[in-house]
């Protein structure tokens, strides 16, 4: 689908946890700039990536954070900005994977909170048709099954893992929104910082590394961020960042045994960012508790979620 005049609009990409919007996310703009993990609640805040096309259009793609049953008011402030964000966009893509055989409870809170809060169209994109066997069989039984929940008005096979059909996603999302001007300057990707960016790399490492308990209890908050840009006299960047979790044990668990785990982390999260950055970084990483920062109004407001 290719449009004659140029549009632009918003569009969210929704849907339950691990379906993969944030590796969605990086395949569209062919750079990581989103955190990806199969553990639930990556993606905790909902952040907006641009990709413009000269003479086509110009998509805010915005990531969103899977819905689950709310159990503390971390939760409750990811449902509320997704709420928001429903009410707002032109258009949304529900993401579901391909392997999918009924919608479930997950499925359920979400398209419930979508038909309350938009009216948006809605394209379903069914993901990681790398990992069946028949896409085509998949698309018919999803189509079948989704259709009675949500009003479908296109529908996109792609593997966000693999690239494959994602200019096609990327084409009928264009073709569907309104005709209008830029949004945002051309040149601009997102609201998002460099600072945003390293915090999220150090929570992707901590989730890679660390088991169930850990990673729910888990925020990163960077305290100091120098880099050669905004300090000439450096040479590389400079990172102070804290990471905070709501038990003794789990500090614990993070240090690891002689500093082992947490020195793991380190390393990691350096290589990444020196990667995404292109200069060298220090790391200074610091484990303190919070205990139940995620249900104090405080916490969430210094951290950033509220």
């Amino acid at each position: 689908m290719t449009s004659e005049k140029f549009r632009s609009g918003m569009v969210a990409l929704v849907g339950k946890p691990n379906v993969g919007k944030s590796t969605l996310i990086n395949a569209l703009l062919g750079w990581k700039f989103s955190i990806v993990s199969p553990k639930p609640q990556t993606t905790r805040r909902c952040t907006r990536y641009v990709i413009t096309r000269e003479s086509e259009g110009q998509v805010v793609f915005i990531d969103t954070p899977g819905l689950h049953k709310a159990l503390h008011l971390l939760g409750k402030a990811m449902e509320k900005q997704l709420c928001e964000v429903m009410e707002k966009v032109d258009l949304i893509c529900y993401i579901t994977d391909a392997r999918t055989q009924s919608p479930g409870a997950e499925d359920d809170i979400m398209i419930e909170r979508m038909k309350k809060n938009s009216s948006a169209p809605v394209v379903l994109v069914i993901n990681k048709i790398d990992l069946v066997r028949d896409p085509l069989e998949a698309k018919e039984r999803l189509v079948a099954l989704y259709g009675e929940r949500i009003d479908i008005k296109a529908v996109v096979l792609l593997s966000a893992l693999t690239g494959d059909g994602v200019e096609e996603l990327l084409s009928t999302v264009i073709g569907m929104l309104p005709e209008g001007g830029l949004l945002y300057p051309p040149e601009y990707v997102g609201d998002f910082t460099e600072k945003f960016v390293a915090e999220e790399i150090i929570r992707e490492k901590i989730l890679e590394e660390t088991e169930q308990e850990v990673p729910h209890s888990v925020a990163v908050v960077i305290e100091e961020f120098k880099s050669p840009e905004e300090y000439p006299d450096r040479n590389s960047l400079f990172i102070r960042a804290d990471i905070y979790v709501e038990r003794q044990g789990q500090k614990g668990i993070l240090i690891g045994k002689g500093g082992r785990m947490l020195k793991k982390i380190g390393q990691k999260a350096r290589e990444e960012i020196e990667k995404q950055f292109g200069y060298p970084v220090y790391l200074d990483l610091w484990v303190k508790v919070r205990p139940g920062w995620r249900n104090s109004e405080r916490e969430l407001k210094r951290m950033g979620y509220l």
